[in-house]
């Protein structure tokens, strides 16, 4: 089973612990923080404060969006949701989930999608119809109802790479209005949001910590095996 334990009594970062800048709610943070905990590889896990970014974070990637992995020291960095997800696949995919992967579909919702989605969701922000862009975003997600009525996955019978880089978006669309999603005839879409949203997977994923500051004690993320050994997190 898949822990949402964090490690806190380790005394200082080892040179090999890549940085992770994340901010738990954010959708292309959530499927960076997916893709890293299934894969076996182990990050110093900062929570950001994105009304009080930490310099560190800016000085790394001047355009201050999350998520930011620092390989060491500023001088290797990654900033792309989409490209830490495979860096952390290239090293460790006990589930394959680089063989699911549709990159037309995840443009579709980093684009259009993503588009429609800020719109419905913070109108007062984009002087948008929350309305129009609600039912735009509502054609993706029955593109979506149509791939699932076949198989459990987007791209198969089991979890990949376009389901953990797109689940996040329909979990913050379902989200603006919880009745009217609800009401929607998406029955496969719904299963296999909640069957994500109820995996330790995520549960892992979404740990809760306090904002990251200089000095504070590195908190190593995703646990390891109780042996200590560097072995991929199994998934229940």
């Amino acid at each position: 089973m898949l822990s949402a334990t964090v490690m806190h009594d380790v005394p200082e970062k080892t040179p090999s612990d890549p940085i992770l800048y994340s901010f738990r709610r954010c959708p292309f943070a959530m499927r960076a923080r997916l893709a890293i905990a299934v894969s076996g590889v182990q990050v110093e896990l900062r929570e950001v404060k994105l009304s009080a970014k930490p310099p560190a974070m800016v000085l790394a990637s001047p355009k201050g969006t999350v998520p930011v992995l620092d390989h060491g020291g500023g001088a290797n960095v990654t900033d792309e949701s989409l490209d830490i997800m495979r860096w952390a696949l290239r090293i460790g995919d006990p589930e394959a989930w680089l063989d699911r992967h549709d990159p037309v579909l995840v443009a579709t919702n980093d684009g259009a999608f993503k588009h429609d989605l800020d719109r419905y969701k913070y109108p007062e922000r984009h002087g948008s119809d929350p309305i129009a862009h609600r039912a735009a975003g509502l054609a993706f997600l029955r593109t979506l109802e149509a791939r699932l009525l076949s198989s459990a996955h987007l791209c198969g019978a089991t979890r990949g790479f376009a389901d953990a880089a797109i689940m996040p978006f329909v979990r913050q669309f379902a989200s603006v209005d919880r009745a009217w999603f609800a009401a929607q005839p998406l029955p496969a879409l719904k299963a296999w949001l909640a069957a994500h949203l109820g995996s330790a997977l995520f549960d892992a994923a979404m740990v809760r910590l306090p904002p990251w500051a200089p000095g504070d004690v590195p908190v190593r993320w995703p646990d390891r095996a109780a042996d200590g050994t560097n072995a991929p997190l199994s998934v229940g």
